[in-house]
């Protein structure tokens, strides 16, 4: 099951509740903080997911995946649900 653009968990994010987040799927890209630049730009090239562009992983994906503050535990971790979500979309 898709659960975001991006291959993030959301139903692990410690986000979601406190912050009654929808995520970017439901929201249009639009999470419980302001527009989300990797779900937009996924929509607007008209996939569901990262995983779909021939470009994965994007600059701006490992960027925000990779973040040292922000980002995945572990690193890169949603760049690799993506290719798993890829690989189960064909």
């Amino acid at each position: 099951m898709i659960a975001s653009r991006c291959g993030l968990d959301c139903s692990n994010c410690d986000y979601k509740e406190p912050n009654n987040c929808k995520g970017c799927i439901e929201t249009d890209g639009h999470p419980f903080y302001g527009e989300c630049p990797v779900a937009v730009c996924c929509q607007s090239r008209g996939y569901v997911f990262c995983g779909q562009c021939p470009e994965l992983p994007c600059k701006m994906l490992y960027d925000y995946s990779c973040d040292p503050v922000h980002g995945d535990n572990p690193p890169g971790s949603r760049i690799e649900q993506c290719k798993r979500w890829a690989a189960n979309d064909k």
